[in-house]
């Protein structure tokens, strides 16, 4: 049986789940062999944004490099933090920078979906900064972002605003601006029901209340409608993976208009399970290291 996914073999996944027939890659179920010289290790990435200090991991890759880097942002409020897709990336031979949004799981500074949205293009900057680059083996010219839920839209978020990223992966991707328009034209009623939300997806957040997050999304909604994002998205590889949660068709919807605006290299995946992809991780792993090692050999 082989041990490695072709490109291709992504489409095994559309509709479908892994199945004991399909293989999967090598870097999901296997540890790469040591590098003495280079070994895998894990660093602390304190990362400044408007002088608060967000607390970061960065996952470095076995050998020389430099490596290609993915930074991977966590969701609302970010209880999972999918660092199991981390760890299959780093075996992979990608270095993965996680994160926490300022305000959230202990980050200096106050949470709200203004600051999140400006916290993730920190960390890309962090990635670039030659200084960490050099110590970290991050190939800068190598970076790609990809997110879960509010993740998935922060991940568009910065794919729209940095053209220097090879590419986007977006899994079970929450459209933050349609569903605060959703919300707000309903008026009072609307607004209430968007605060009962946020205060149902608070723990581990500080400096923001239930009324101050929905503001600042009702503020916003218009331009967080990541449909919007789709003619620059479009410009370079984009990873759509959905599951049974509400939030497939924005996605769907963002990939049909990345095609009308052109784009060449669009993958959808849907996946038979919960937001949180709980009997589906290999399965998640394996779809998101297939795509990422088609992107680096392309950038080779």
């Amino acid at each position: 049986m082989r041990t490695l996914l072709q490109p291709l073999a992504l489409a095994l996944f559309l509709g479908a789940s892994l199945s004991a027939a399909q293989t999967i890659p090598k870097a999901v179920i296997a540890d790469p062999a040591p590098d003495k010289a280079h070994p895998a290790e894990m660093q602390v990435a304190a990362i400044q944004c408007h002088g608060a200090k967000m607390n970061g991991v960065l996952y470095i890759a076995a050998g020389a490099g430099p490596h290609p880097t993915l930074l991977f942002l966590h969701g609302l409020p970010g209880n999972e933090q999918n660092l199991d897709l981390a760890q299959a990336v780093r075996r992979a031979g990608w270095n993965v920078l996680t994160m926490h949004y300022r305000g959230s799981w202990g980050s200096e500074g106050a949470f709200s979906f203004t600051n999140a949205a400006e916290d993730s293009l920190a960390a890309l900057a962090w990635l670039h900064d030659p200084a960490n680059a050099t110590r970290a083996r991050i190939d800068t010219t190598r970076l790609a972002v990809a997110g879960h839920s509010l993740g998935g839209f922060l991940a568009a978020y910065a794919g729209a605003n940095d053209p220097q990223l090879i590419g986007v992966a977006m899994i079970s991707p929450w459209n933050l601006g349609a569903e605060a328009a959703r919300f707000k034209v309903r008026g009072d009623k609307g607004r209430a029901a968007f605060v009962q939300g946020m205060s149902e997806s608070m723990e581990s957040l500080s400096g923001c209340t239930p009324e101050s997050m929905t503001d600042d999304a009702f503020a916003h909604a218009e331009a967080w409608n990541f449909r919007g994002y789709a003619e620059t998205l479009a410009r370079r590889p984009l990873l759509l993976i959905s599951s049974q949660d509400g939030n497939g068709p924005e996605a769907s919807a963002l990939a049909a208009a990345a095609r009308k605006a052109g784009a060449k290299a669009v993958e959808e995946l849907t996946m038979e399970t919960d937001h949180s992809y709980s009997d589906h991780r290999i399965a998640l792993q394996a779809a998101v290291v297939v795509w990422l090692e088609g992107l680096a050999a392309k950038q080779r």
